[in-house]
């Protein structure tokens, strides 16, 4: 990891009360376009609303992908870690000029890649259109996941792998350095759509690579069905989980690697989705992450 200083960093949002989840509550929107806006998408009633979306909904795919890499859930790879990797001071004022005050930034991307700040102030806002979404899990619907609570479901979740593989897996998992998860969903205000986003912070060259083996997984097994593509993002890749034709919920999953981030974005909805208002979603949350430099 290099010791690059420069830093794309966006004001910090206020948070608004949202008694159901037990971190502090979800910023409100901030003043960029609206997603609908940006997707091109007006919502339309449908005659039917979809279930509330429960824990597979934010699993479904991600849990399939992690079992062929490491045989257990992708869901609690939240580890014990150490980051050395401060957010930057600020610069300091022209010769002869009154030194600003420094002021802490909030959040933001460095130029090699890596991000600071937390995870719930990277994830998008609530777009106009939206609110706050169901829990994802024990979760909540707006919250940043601790190395230590993670570490303990891991643990436990090792209990039920066979005794000779669990030194191997949590190798695995305490090599790959995660740092934590951003939790947040969201839900339209037509009910038709729930979609929840997950930050999955970790080592850059491991999230680029599971990305890659991700693409290649859904691609390749004839399993999953192709999902739209991202423009301006080309490593973003976005597929549908199996389901018959006369299906009347359908399930859609998205993947990023935004320097040391994974970013995944789970869909589910009325079918057809609206793919044009979840393609502007996930640029929306891209765009927030891009590194200084980067062209989106």
């Amino acid at each position: 990891m290099t010791d690059d200083d420069s830093v794309t960093a966006t004001p910090a949002t206020t948070p608004a009360p949202e008694p159901a989840a037990p971190e502090p509550a979800a910023p409100e929107p901030a003043a960029p376009e609206p997603a609908d806006a940006a997707a091109g998408f007006t919502p339309e009633q449908p005659p039917a609303a979809p279930r509330p979306a429960s824990r597979r909904l934010l699993r479904a795919g991600a849990a399939t992908v992690a079992a062929a890499l490491v045989g257990v859930v992708i869901g609690v790879g939240i580890i014990k870690t150490r980051y050395d990797d401060p957010a930057p001071a600020a610069a300091a004022g022209p010769t002869g000029a009154p030194a600003p005050t420094a002021t802490p930034t909030p959040y933001g991307a460095k130029s090699n890649g890596s991000h600071f700040g937390s995870l719930r102030d990277l994830l998008l806002p609530v777009p106009a259109g939206f609110e706050l979404g169901p829990d994802e899990g024990g979760y909540g619907n707006d919250t940043e996941i601790g190395a230590g609570q993670i570490s303990d479901e891991l643990d436990a979740e090792l209990q039920q792998v066979p005794k000779d593989k669990r030194d191997k897996l949590r190798s695995y998992w305490e090599g790959l350095h995660v740092k934590g998860t951003g939790v947040r969903t969201y839900r339209n205000d037509g009910n038709n759509l729930v979609v929840g986003l997950r930050l999955r912070q970790f080592n850059q060259q491991e999230v680029q690579r599971i990305n890659e083996y991700t693409a290649v997984f859904t691609g390749d097994t004839g399993i999953f069905r192709s999902g739209p593509q991202i423009p301006g993002h080309p490593e973003a890749h976005c597929y549908l989980m199996p389901a018959p034709p006369s299906a009347p919920i359908d399930y859609l999953e998205c993947s990023a690697a935004e320097g040391d981030l994974l970013v995944v974005m789970s869909v589910e909805g009325v079918a057809p989705l609206p793919k044009d208002k979840i393609v502007g979603l996930f640029t929306l949350q891209l765009d927030r992450l891009a590194s200084p430099g980067a062209s989106a």
